[in-house]
């Protein structure tokens, strides 16, 4: 999902284990992404990269990583051409420094398709850079450019360099657990860009009176006006007992205050559960690693309090774990495949049911255009096996999957298979279609609220269930 429609977490990182591809072993990621640390399939990297240049390691690796694993067959002169085109956008900041004055652009080299010349391209130009133009920053930033020009130049979105800081915004969202911050989650109005905020229970905004809906206007004094939604969690962050003063406009009444807020440990739950008229409605943020268990436990316990159905929200749920949604579609499916993935060369691979599916009750599905990824593999299966009712508007339409792959310093994401659901439907831009098309706002202040005219509709398909 693009950042400025998903919503994301205001919280300030104070611990994090060390990151590397030991952190990811075996698990999923973000975006549906299969998340490995194995190395380049049969290739011989120690033997290909030695131990030269750590730089060059690193693009070596990217390289061949994305030669051998990306999805569809790779045109290299796009990697060359990516790249070219990022280094010169990164010269082009600093052109005006004597360091370079008289340096003209890059030019592209032409790939020839054999991997030992474009690789040598590659490497060319960043070295060139660090000879001719020393002004455009370290050899870290030249490589971290040419990374991110050479992934993007496969003009895959999903295909992207994450640096340090992009992991540990990863590792954030997907562990969810306890971090230091106000916890509020945050989004951009998309019609007059106000940043508004929806605090989680038990945590620093809410006990300091921000309330969902309400929109923030200053941190700190900064105008959050025409920021990124990236900057405005930058400047919310800080260290655990530090205080961040709020100028927040109150969705309640349009009254602006400010509300100093006192940063600690946060609890980040996946789950917003209750119980009203006899059904259970649970709101899913994300598919992280304890969202299945989650989920089960809401369910449970509203079982036990005598629901006769659930509604499970996933109106912008931008996705993540693949393994936490073939868990949470298990709840439902006895049995029989969940989702189907294909690699590059025709491989299928079927992840099936758990076998740990819960007694069936009738199930409402809320979807939007921003749902997407893993909640579409859940979505998507339910609907193909006839187990949930989907309300709502199309989805998002993301059918790929990614591999994380780690480096000496950061990680390659790379779009290594493409997915079906159990009926043989490959979503890729197309999306789901809801069984009961009903469209609203996405506002944050709209759902879960009277205004909410699709969770009314899944109120009243289940109460006409309980009725046949």
């Amino acid at each position: 999902m693009p950042a400025r429609i998903r919503l994301l977490l205001a919280v300030a990182i104070v611990a994090l284990s060390a990151l590397g591809g030991a952190a990811y072993v075996g698990r999923a990621a973000a975006d549906t992404s299969v998340v490995t640390d194995r190395p380049v399939a049969d290739l011989d990297l120690n033997g290909l990269l030695g131990s030269g240049d750590p730089d060059k390691r690193v693009i070596e690796t990217a390289y061949e990583q994305v030669e051998h694993s990306f999805y569809e067959p790779v045109n290299p002169q796009l990697m060359v051409d990516g790249e070219t085109k990022a280094l010169n956008c990164l010269i082009t900041d600093c052109v005006k420094r004597p360091a370079t004055a008289g340096k003209g652009p890059l030019t592209p080299g032409h790939a020839t398709g054999s991997s030992l010349h474009d690789l040598a391209l590659i490497e060319g130009a960043v070295d060139n850079v660090n000879a001719h133009y020393p002004g455009v920053g370290s050899k870290s930033q030249v490589t971290d450019a040419a990374l991110s020009g050479i992934l993007g130049g496969l003009g895959d979105p999903y295909t992207t360099y994450l640096n340090a800081d992009a992991i540990r915004a990863l590792d954030e969202e997907l562990k969810g657990g306890n971090f230091g911050g106000i916890g509020v989650y945050i989004g951009k109005d998309p019609k007059t860009g106000a940043i508004l905020v929806d605090p989680i229970e038990g945590n620093p905004a809410i006990r300091a009176g921000v309330r969902t809906g309400d929109a923030i206007v200053a941190v700190n004094n900064q105008s959050t006006t025409g920021l990124p939604l990236d900057d405005v969690e930058r400047l919310i962050r800080g260290p655990r007992g530090s205080v961040v003063a709020l100028r927040v406009k109150h969705h309640s009444d349009n009254s602006i205050a400010t509300i100093r807020v006192t940063r600690d440990v946060v609890h980040v739950p996946s789950v917003r559960a209750k119980i009203e008229n006899g059904f259970s409605y649970v709101r899913l943020s994300d598919f992280g690693q304890t969202s299945a268990d989650e989920v089960r436990d809401a369910f449970e316990a509203a079982k036990k309090q005598g629901v006769k159905g659930y509604i499970l929200d996933l109106r912008n749920n931008g996705g993540g774990l693949l393994d936490a949604a073939v868990d949470i579609s298990s709840l439902v499916i006895h049995q029989g495949t969940i989702v189907a993935t294909i690699d590059r060369a025709g491989h299928r691979e079927i992840r099936s049911a758990t076998g740990r599916a819960i007694d069936p009750l009738p199930l409402v599905i809320l979807v939007n255009k921003y749902t997407a990824s893993a909640s579409e593999i859940t979505a998507g299966a339910l609907q193909d096996d006839h187990l949930a009712t989907l309300v709502g508007t199309k989805t998002f339409g993301k059918g790929v999957v990614q591999s994380l792959y780690s480096l000496p310093v950061g990680a390659l994401k790379i779009t290594t298979a493409r997915y079906v659901t159990p009926a043989g439907r490959d979503i890729q831009h197309k999306g789901i279609v809801p069984d009961v098309v009903l469209d609203q706002r996405v506002d944050l202040p709209i759902i879960d609220t009277p205004a909410d005219k699709q969770l009314a509709e899944a109120k009243a398909i289940l109460r006409q269930k309980d009725q046949q």
